[in-house]
């Protein structure tokens, strides 16, 4: 088997190793391209390529989140990971493992750790690699390596939140929940709502986001009212997909450009919080990008086409169209 075919052979194996420490589809492939440069230009062919290639992408993951802590220091607003449709690595023996590292909450709860920690809780709890390849990898002794383990499942178990375990049962409330939203049923919406129901939004400072958040029942309602219908009717399309593992779904423009997505938390038959990424950098892996902006405006064009009142949204972000219209 040539190198290329062998490190193809890997590919998603060390992608799926590189997203789950550092969070981003982006860095993950540049992980893994780097990875690539590396092994090609390698004057020996090491006895084992996973090994070799394993070890060289979380060295590669560790130096790039090093750095992008500083970098999310700055972040504006709550920071999500970038949303991922389907894991390219599967592995029957470990697929519980694989889909719980997956989530939004389990990447956000490894964002706690130290770069080194997170990179031995992956390559430990999530790939199942023995304490040798792991020192290896993160150039430690095994003791340290155990060490860090501990601590980080420590630190993970400490702050992991309790999901539905009837996978299917957790599919169905998605799908009466987009039904319900696709339909303007708000009734139906309260029913499928925890009291303290929250929805979180990754804007990065460059999409408009809700004010503060959206906290409770009624503000999720208000929220489909001024937003989600309004969005529908310009023919914005809701996609009902698996995001991060969890039941979500991709929101598109009448174009197919991508606009943002949502996961749901869903406990004890109720959905507990909605994430949504919104910040246009964080989608591009996906497709096109859609103009949030320029939906917005669209939608207020509708509803004074129509004789409705225009659209009460406290944004936080200011539209760059009307700041450019300011400033001159």
């Amino acid at each position: 088997m040539s190198r290329v075919e062998e490190f193809e052979r890997l590919r998603p194996l060390l992608f799926s190793i590189a997203y789950r420490i550092l969070g981003s589809v982006t860095e993950a492939e540049d992980a893994v391209q780097e990875t690539w440069l590396r092994y090609d230009l390698s004057a020996t062919r090491p006895e084992s390529a996973r090994a070799f290639l394993s070890a060289t992408v979380t060295r590669i993951s560790i130096d790039v989140l090093r750095s992008a802590r500083v970098r999310r220091e700055e972040y504006v607003g709550p920071w999500f990971p970038e949303p991922l449709l389907a894991d390219p690595y599967q592995d029957p023996e470990h697929s519980a493992q694989l889909a719980d590292s997956l989530s939004m909450a389990s990447l956000l709860l490894r964002e706690r750790l130290s770069p080194l920690e997170r990179a031995v809780f992956v390559l430990r709890e999530v790939f199942a690699f023995g304490f040798p390849e792991i020192a290896s990898a993160v150039g430690r002794s095994e003791a340290a390596c155990r060490q860090l383990a501990v601590r980080a499942r420590r630190h993970m178990s400490a702050g992991r939140p309790r999901f539905e375990a009837d996978h299917r049962e957790r599919e169905q409330l998605a799908e009466r929940f987009f039904a319900a939203s696709k339909e303007g049923n708000v009734d139906g919406l309260r029913d499928l709502l925890a009291a303290d129901v929250r929805m979180i939004v990754d804007s990065g400072g460059k999409a408009p986001q809700w004010a503060g958040g959206i906290f409770g029942v009624e503000e999720m309602c208000r929220m489909h009212d001024a937003l989600l219908l309004p969005f529908l009717g310009i023919g914005g399309a809701m996609e009902p997909r698996q995001v991060n593992g969890q039941p979500g779904a991709v929101f598109r423009d009448g174009d197919g450009r991508v606009v943002n997505t949502w996961t749901l938390d869903i406990l004890d038959g109720r959905n507990q919080a909605i994430r949504t990424v919104t910040n246009p950098d964080k989608l591009g892996h996906m497709s096109s990008v859609a103009d949030a902006w320029a939906l917005l405006r669209q939608a207020q064009q509708a509803r004074r086409a129509m004789g409705l009142p225009a659209l009460t949204y406290p944004i936080t972000a200011q539209d760059p169209v009307q700041q450019a219209d300011q400033e001159n």
